[in-house]
């Protein structure tokens, strides 16, 4: 049963940053390895019937992919119904018009399985490697949503900003053989952000990585008022947060832990948090917590609650956490497709 064969009350989907795992000798793996991984994991998520599969854009050694539209392409090749996307683009740093063009390529590669979903990022690393201030951070962004939003509509574009040169009359190929791109918005959290989905009637996908995710209540009722406000329909909310899947909730959680602490420690000393504990983690792996791990039951309950807390209709899972082994993910995504999907769907039935 694919998830979006009308059945299925929440859609799933998995996305992944290529986190570069160990190899046997315990030495990171070459990004090229790992992003062949990515595409097998694709694949698998595809045959065990997951609604979509989305790959995010980074530029530091730690993640693999810098351009998720090629690795979804090769997806795209071996696979037949599975949706593909990013998680996230950044726009901010990025030429609207080219999204445009690389995703709706994806799009005719992919027989209409393409979409975009747009964010700043949580990284700024693309800023000086593209030769962007980032005094101008959200400036970048609100301007290229702009253009991004006319390019999309497939009509000739008259523009002008202050962060790239105008358009006067011009039409961003190739166009879609059916309806627009599909575009999603990536909100971390901000008031503003979700208005600003609102206003171009977007959809957005709520990166929920950390707190009780029924504490993102009050950001779904605003988005839903902004859309009244700006006279848009009401689409789609969808909320991703990070998580491993095993037979037991013992098993996940040992296999995850010490995964999950490097990278949250490495994360921590470029940021200035204190270093993780495992108290933390299971704080946030617990039944409220943002860290969807353990069986296929708890993971399932997890979901359902988070469904009914804010009404969401998609829950991504990232399923790649820091070096966490291939063989581990492989059986996450298996379980999550076979075992966690009609879980879901027979509690919320």
């Amino acid at each position: 049963m694919h998830a979006d064969d009308g059945h299925t009350p929440v859609l799933l989907g998995l996305n992944t940053f290529g986190d570069v795992g160990l190899g046997p000798d315990g030495e990171p793996k070459p990004h090229a390895q790992v992003i062949r991984d990515v595409v097998e994991e694709g694949v698998l998520a595809d045959q065990v019937g997951l609604y979509s599969f989305d790959v995010g854009e980074h530029h530091r050694k730690d993640f693999a992919v810098s351009a998720p539209e090629v690795v979804l392409s090769a997806i795209a090749s071996k696979t037949e119904n599975i949706r593909l996307g990013s998680a996230v683009t950044v726009l901010s740093s990025d030429d609207p018009v080219r999204v445009f063009q690389r995703f709706s390529t994806l799009d005719a590669v992919s027989n209409g399985r393409a979409e975009v979903i747009l964010g700043r990022g949580s990284f700024i690393e693309s800023f000086p490697l593209f030769g962007f201030d980032l005094e101008d951070y959200e400036t970048l962004f609100e301007e290229k949503l702009e253009l991004f939003d006319r390019v999309r509509s497939q009509n000739p574009v008259r523009w002008e900003g202050r962060h790239r040169g105008p358009i006067n009359g011009l039409t961003a190929y190739p166009h879609l053989e059916d309806g627009l791109l599909r575009t999603w918005i990536g909100v971390g959290g901000t008031p503003q952000s979700v208005v600003r989905a609102a206003q171009y009637g977007y959809p957005v996908s709520f990166a929920i990585i950390g707190g009780e995710p029924a504490r993102f209540a009050p950001y779904v009722e605003l988005y839903k008022r902004s859309l009244e406000k700006f006279k848009q329909p009401y689409t789609m909310l969808a909320t991703h947060s990070p998580g491993h899947i095993a037979d037991t909730d013992e098993q996940a959680r040992e296999e995850l832990f010490p995964h999950w602490l490097a990278m949250r420690n490495r994360l921590g000393e470029e940021r200035g948090w204190g270093p993780g504990s495992r108290t933390e983690f299971n704080s946030q792996a617990s039944r409220p917590g943002a860290l969807y791990v353990g069986s296929p039951e708890t993971v399932a309950r997890k979901i359902a609650d988070t469904h009914k807390a804010l009404g969401t209709e998609r829950f991504d899972l990232k399923y790649s956490n820091g070096t966490l082994s291939h063989g581990a993910m492989m059986k996450s995504i298996e379980l999550f497709g076979t075992k966690v999907a009609p879980l879901v769907a027979d509690l919320l039935a």
